[in-house]
């Protein structure tokens, strides 16, 4: 319930970061984009940081991604929406986003030992996206990600809709993709998250 009215509250109040908070996520998201150039061939940062800078309301749903220690980064161009695709980069699933089921249905669900959050209320507060199975595949192409931790993904309707969700790891240098019922939450299974701006 309380995070059911955050997300109204967030949706009607565009959360927006100070002028300090500003330059602090800028200064992290151009330190982290020239050591990991890799993921980012032929994209110009003067040109990342012009765009994210317009967008006020993008930059702060970008220091939620930071702040709950997902280490955003570049991972692309979306050439049909001319968009900068940032994603959660950090090694394992984000630490301030573990221990949360599915979705608000799921969450609702739970009479007892309810988790504090659901991984599709956070992605709607902040307005970003949950990794779908190939984007999240794509990603460990990138690197070695979520050998200890797990993070849900986007489940397709008919799954979801018979109470389950979908979850994906690397374990054994292979990636693999796993099923779950939907209200369920574990410390380590966390989410990842897409920002086009």
């Amino acid at each position: 319930m309380v995070l059911e009215k955050l997300i109204i509250w967030t949706m009607n109040h565009k959360a927006m970061l100070s002028s300090k908070e500003e330059r602090e996520i800028v200064s992290v998201l151009k330190n982290r984009f020239d050591e990991y150039k890799s993921r980012h061939v032929g994209i110009i940062w003067s040109e990342v940081e012009e765009r994210i800078l317009k967008n006020k309301g993008k930059l702060w749903s970008l220091g939620e991604m930071e702040r709950t220690g997902g280490e955003p980064d570049v991972i692309g161009y979306d050439e049909k929406t001319k968009e900068y695709v940032f994603c959660d980069c950090s090694e394992e699933s984000p630490k301030g986003r573990r221990s949360w089921c599915y979705d608000l249905e799921a969450l609702n669900s739970r009479k007892e030992n309810k988790p504090k959050g659901s991984a599709l209320g956070f992605v709607e507060e902040i307005g970003a996206e949950l990794m779908n199975e190939e984007q999240y595949m794509s990603l460990q192409k990138m690197g070695i990600f979520d050998t200890k931790t797990s993070s849900w993904i986007m489940t397709p309707v008919e799954i979801r809709k018979m109470g389950g969700a979908i979850f994906a790891d690397r374990r054994y240098d292979h990636v693999f993709v796993y099923h779950n019922g939907a209200e369920s939450y574990y410390a380590s299974r966390g989410l990842r998250v897409l920002l086009k701006v």
